[in-house]
């Protein structure tokens, strides 16, 4: 393969986690090593979409020190967006934005694109690499994955996965202290509700939480499972029957028996054309304290699991900066189309390393948990799900601190200019 010579844009799309931003450091460094062949680092300002739009800025105006603080730093850096290129709904239009997107790599000589983010984004990034190959338009594109959702298939899980289960995982063993310092003769039920539409993973990191069978999380409702109500409702009586309290997670998509979102309000729809998911913890709360005549509280962790980088897993921000060193150093040795991807080697002591697998086997796809990973009623996962996730949430940071709160950095994002007329 021929030594490629251009500039590199990094991007990031989709929901952001608490190490989204250090994948986006490791592609900056590890471009930072290839002058030869690098000459130029770009940042695209919210994905897709600031692309389209030329909004482009200079990584290399930004400071060394500010570049290693995003390892530690929440959110997306670079910002985010949830556009879809989409060729079946709207053809018309995603031609049109796939020709202007090529304009801007060809005006700013963009060679290596990264894009780093889910389902959706390396669906974006696998579009993007056919084109060039159409084309005929020498570019290099690597896929680096994120989400919390963990359910990229063919990586063993996600950056972004480690933290956000550490995070919850560490909040119900919080809230449930509390809840059974309160409880009573009476009882009390308290219902967290956490991320994930499609897939549990979420919610069973969470199950991370028990040291002793009486511990809470004491019932995990997952996507996967189907509610069965008459048997929910008979586990949660013996379990305020053993504790006088009793936690449950609920994960955001809880299908009743019909397979029907519990919290899906139909009258309002998201970016992709899926209904709104609001409330599966009030819905299963009223359930409780319509058929038990139990007292409830409900707990939607909500944005804070996903930004809780003081509560960040170490070994989460060293995959996913290690992810975006391995995109360049493959894009440098000549591939495109691909994504990278966590191998996991060994259990005890936990091994990994990178490998990569073609972006046509990733977009569109999901990976739910494995039903063989959960006890047979479905309520909680098992040791296998236990050996897989507790891994993931190992090691602490450190945090730098200021005014005895963490320091996190911001980019200056000093724009690159633009050469192209508006987007129209």
């Amino acid at each position: 393969m021929a030594d490629l010579v251009g500039n590199v844009l990094v991007a990031q799309s989709g929901g952001p986690t608490a190490v989204i931003n250090a994948s986006i450091a490791g592609v900056i460094q590890e471009a930072g090593k290839h002058p030869d062949l690098i000459e130029e680092i770009y940042g695209g300002l919210n994905g897709i979409l600031g692309i389209l739009n030329e909004e482009l800025i200079d990584i290399q105006e930004e400071k060394r020190a500010v570049i290693e603080g995003l390892k530690h730093t929440p959110a997306a850096a670079l910002g985010t967006c949830r556009y879809k290129i989409d060729f079946k709904k709207n053809p018309e239009l995603a031609a049109k934005d796939m020709e202007r997107l090529f304009q801007v790599f060809q005006a700013h000589n963009i060679r290596y694109f990264f894009y780093v983010g889910g389902n959706d984004s390396q669906d974006t990034a696998h579009k993007i690499h056919d084109e060039a190959v159409k084309r005929g338009y020498e570019l290099r594109v690597i896929g680096v994955p994120k989400t919390i959702d963990n359910d990229l298939p063919h990586t063993d899980h996600c950056p972004g996965y480690g933290s956000v289960i550490k995070y919850n995982a560490t909040t119900v063993m919080e809230i449930a202290a509390d809840v059974s310092s309160m409880a009573t003769d009476n009882g009390a039920c308290c219902f967290i509700e956490v991320m994930g539409r499609q897939a549990g993973w979420i919610a069973a990191g969470t199950v991370l939480a028990k040291r002793t069978p009486n511990d809470a999380p004491h019932i995990i409702l997952l996507p996967e499972v189907r509610l069965n109500e008459e048997a929910f409702l008979l586990k949660v009586q013996e379990t305020l029957a053993a504790n006088a309290f009793c936690v449950v997670v609920v994960g955001e998509g809880v299908r009743n028996a019909a397979g029907e979102e519990l919290a899906a309000d139909r009258r309002k729809l998201d970016a992709f054309g899926h209904p709104v998911l609001s409330g599966a913890a009030e819905r299963v709360a009223e359930l409780v304290s319509s058929k038990l005549k139990t007292r409830t509280r409900t707990v939607k962790l909500g944005y804070a699991q996903r930004a809780a980088a003081h509560c960040a897993s170490e070994v989460d921000v060293l995959e996913a900066a290690a992810c975006g060193e391995a995109a360049v150093r493959a894009a440098i040795d000549g591939k495109s189309g691909q994504m990278v991807k966590i191998v996991r080697l060994q259990n005890k002591p936990y091994r990994w390393t990178t490998d990569l697998q073609d972006l046509k086997e990733i977009a569109n796809a999901e990976r739910t948990i494995p039903r063989e990973w959960l006890d047979a009623d479905g309520f909680l996962p098992n040791a296998t799900f236990i050996e897989y996730a507790h891994p993931l949430i190992e090691g602490t940071l450190h945090l730098p601190e200021e005014g005895g709160l963490p320091k996190y950095v911001t980019l200056q994002k000093a724009r690159i200019e633009k050469k192209l007329p508006p987007r129209p």
